[in-house]
């Protein structure tokens, strides 16, 4: 069965969903703090493109616990993304465990996936206005 699923999914395209409480806080949200504007809509739903990849926040009543990344974007400059993001308002997650922490709302990860070509990652994180945990990353070469 799974290598049925495998290939038949092989080709799909990734389109991650992201819950809404109020979808017009959360439009200006990605407008305002994230300089992303939706390049469709319909009732209930903004449509974001992003690097050829689709994302929708959607109206819902229910919420993310906000405890793990939903959604991460890969960046070429995660010093300049984040200094960018922090002038227009976005709060990063400051974390500090044994292992695991940031500095200045970035992270040291060692370890990639080796089709990647990388020997690390840096990352960091951050909440939308709806609870949302994104990541940003960037591949350390």
């Amino acid at each position: 069965m799974d290598a049925v699923c495998g290939n038949v999914l092989a080709g799909a395209r990734v389109a991650t969903r992201l819950p809404a409480q109020d979808l017009d806080r959360a439009r200006r949200f990605y407008s305002e703090k994230l300089g992303l504007d939706p390049v469709d809509e319909r009732p209930g739903g903004l449509l974001y493109r992003c690097g050829g990849a689709d994302f929708v926040l959607f109206r819902s009543t229910g919420a993310s616990p906000g405890t793990f990344t939903q959604m991460a974007l890969e960046v070429d400059d995660i010093e300049a993304a984040v200094a960018e993001l922090k002038r227009r308002g976005v709060v990063f997650e400051e974390v500090d465990v044994p292992g695991f922490r940031t500095e200045g709302g970035i992270a040291e990860i060692e370890g990639n996936y080796p089709s990647k070509g990388a020997r690390g990652e840096r990352g960091a994180w951050f909440h939308d206005s709806e609870g949302n945990l994104l990541g940003i990353g960037e591949p350390v070469v």
